[in-house]
């Protein structure tokens, strides 16, 4: 039985996810939509899976005037774009490890929508499987999905909300940067002065575990027990309330994943707004270095 056909109570820890196999075996599927979104939006049209599209997370994903996610309306319109239907399985890949994969499985799951799997492994584990490739334009009726309901909040951290949250026991903030972003060494590359922040460290308390410490060679999610012992020797624990941060809250998203998709802790958040935010706030606090927790 698939991870995706089982039913929800006979559901594995890994439902949220679907692998390479499955995907050869549903590229014809019209109830499955792959969607490719990548860090390098012109990665696309070098090759990818028959019958995928494209979600631009800097044009589509994005709200175009303000910094916030696209509204919900917005989102419905882009998904029946693609032609998803109420009874569509979305299946969402990417480059970098499914960084920006991560984060619209994120914000669908923010709006509602669960029939979304995460190909393990993305763009990576496709062109080492030899899954085929094409480069023609890709286009499908117009869907009928429906986003109701009002957005799942419990999904996403707000700057007032962290800042009334550091310095609680019952609180764990997980910053998923480089230990040279966490430390305060480096802020954003240069080629992306949009992410720098006016100030350079990390929310105090904080425990650095980059994201790309989930990930094994192959770009696939590491086992669930060494994912488990990975972040509870940080402190990050089920049983407190749990926010992950970065700089712009994609490699949060895939933090994110792998806490509450796979992981199943109970109560985590996305900070989305994450450090170019945060180190940019007057009057909040912030810590340098190696950090107490760590």
């Amino acid at each position: 039985m698939s991870v995706v056909d089982a039913a929800p109570a006979a559901r594995t820890a890994k439902a949220p996810l679907v692998n390479v196999d499955f995907a050869r075996d549903h590229l014809d599927d019209p109830k499955v939509r792959f969607i490719e979104v990548d860090v390098d939006t012109s990665a696309y049209g070098t090759g990818h899976l028959p019958g995928a599209v494209a979600f631009n997370w800097t044009t589509q994903l994005n709200d175009p005037i303000k910094r916030d996610l696209v509204s919900r309306d917005e989102l419905q319109a882009l998904l029946r774009s693609a032609g998803v239907n109420d009874d569509t399985l979305v299946v969402l890949y990417g480059d970098n490890n499914n960084w920006f994969a991560a984060w619209a499985f994120w914000q669908l799951r923010y709006h509602g929508f669960e029939n979304v799997r995460l190909l393990d492994g993305g763009r990576k584990k496709i062109e080492a499987s030899g899954l085929p490739l094409s480069t023609d334009a890709t286009s499908h009726g117009a869907g009928n999905v429906q986003l109701a309901g009002a957005p799942r909040q419990e999904l996403r951290a707000y700057r007032d909300q962290v800042l009334g949250a550091v310095g609680r026991d019952a609180m764990a903030f997980v910053d998923v940067r480089s230990p040279e972003e966490f430390r305060g060494e480096l802020a954003a590359p240069a080629h992306l002065p949009q992410e720098a922040a006016q100030r350079k460290g990390h929310i105090p308390g904080a425990a650095n575990v980059p994201w790309s410490s989930a990930v094994a060679e192959d770009g696939t999610f590491k086992p669930l027990a060494e994912l488990a012992s990975l972040y509870s020797s940080r402190g990050i624990i089920p049983e407190k309330e749990i926010v992950a941060y970065c700089r712009i809250g994609e490699r949060s998203s895939h933090t994110w994943f792998v806490l509450h998709e796979l992981l199943r802790y109970p109560n985590v958040r996305n900070y989305d707004g994450s450090w170019t935010e945060y180190g940019s706030l007057v009057a909040a606090p912030i810590e340098t270095g190696s950090g107490a927790a760590n």
